[in-house]
């Protein structure tokens, strides 16, 4: 089995993704050592696609299983979106993680929050680790806009149990940065209109409206702008965390594998096999953005699903 990864570092959103506080970096490092140990070959630095041909995987592989996340993150295409001081949470921080392992920081390759007002856009659990991050690097103070309304304290009458509840959650970056600043960061129901500059083309501000959830003509919830709810929130650094699309390697494209409906490579859940002979696809690349424990459930099954491909049967559970 040989693992190619793009990054310098085999574990892929464990490693880079996740920041060091929430996920101990020793812990994915001894599990790659116990897989290496096991016989897997890992290839870093090294991109399907464009530092390989995904042709050439096919010839060399009796079976590929393609595990490349979905990384895309949703961007937002708004008046000054090319400032500088404007990034996507991942770039911010990986780049974080990557310092940190490399040189405790010290090498100053990364994207730093020290001193600066910085506003997260979007909620989740990427948003709140951007959070968590710029609270350990010392920002001025970190807000978060979220467009949802508030969730109730409380189980509401229509979400009873055992549905998921819909309740609001404090996750340990919130709790942080109101024992630092006094007060939960989050911002709800609020959109940004535009992005500022200063005369180096940096960001210095956000403009944003207040909106409310209204039916429109087909029934659907949109969001419309409350009239004289426009406001000015400082900023020198913006962190953009409203989710991914999907996958971005171009090794999809290349070897010829189908999409679903959400853009992700289409394999039934179980089989795991796409439309392309000996291609296999799992995890966030198969289902879109989850959680690990579901790139382990599918990590599993995909190999099982391989062992039957290549053997005709499978003892793997």
């Amino acid at each position: 089995v040989t693992v190619y990864e793009r990054a310098d570092r085999p574990g892929g959103l464990l490693m880079y993704g996740i920041p060091n506080m929430k996920l101990d970096k020793k812990y994915v490092q001894r599990r790659v050592e116990l897989l290496a140990a096991e016989g897997v070959t890992f290839v870093t630095g090294t991109e399907i696609g464009k530092d390989l041909p995904a042709s050439k995987l096919k010839e060399e592989n009796d079976a590929v299983v393609l595990c490349g996340g979905a990384t895309l993150g949703r961007d937002l295409k708004i008046e000054g979106r090319e400032l500088k001081g404007i990034h996507l949470a991942m770039e911010f921080l990986s780049k974080n993680t990557k310092s940190l392992l490399d040189s405790g920081h010290q090498d100053g390759a990364f994207i730093s929050a020290e001193g600066k007002h910085v506003v997260v856009i979007g909620g989740g659990d990427t948003g709140t680790d951007c959070v968590g991050t710029s609270i350990r690097h010392k920002c001025a103070s970190v807000t978060q806009f979220e467009i949802m309304p508030k969730p109730p304290e409380k189980r509401q009458p229509n979400n009873p149990w055992p549905e998921w509840p819909k309740v609001l959650k404090v996750d340990y970056g919130q709790e942080e940065a109101a024992a630092v600043q006094g007060e939960d960061p989050r911002k709800y129901m609020i959109s940004t209109k535009k992005f500022v500059g200063d005369e180096n083309g940096h960001v210095k501000e956000l403009h944003t409206v207040l909106i409310e959830w209204k039916k429109d003509d087909q029934g659907r919830f949109v969001p419309v702008e409350v009239p004289g709810s426009e406001q000015v929130y400082p900023a020198q650094l913006v962190l953009l965390a409203m989710g991914f699309l999907g996958p971005e390697n171009p090794v999809l494209e290349q070897l010829g594998v189908e999409r679903d409906e959400r853009s992700n490579a289409k394999a039934a859940y179980g089989r795991f096999v796409t439309n392309v002979e000996g291609v296999f696809a799992a995890g966030d690349m198969r289902r879109g953005q989850s959680l690990v424990v579901w790139a382990i459930n599918e990590g599993r099954e995909a190999a099982r699903e391989v062992d039957r491909y290549l053997m005709g049967s499978s003892n793997l559970p």
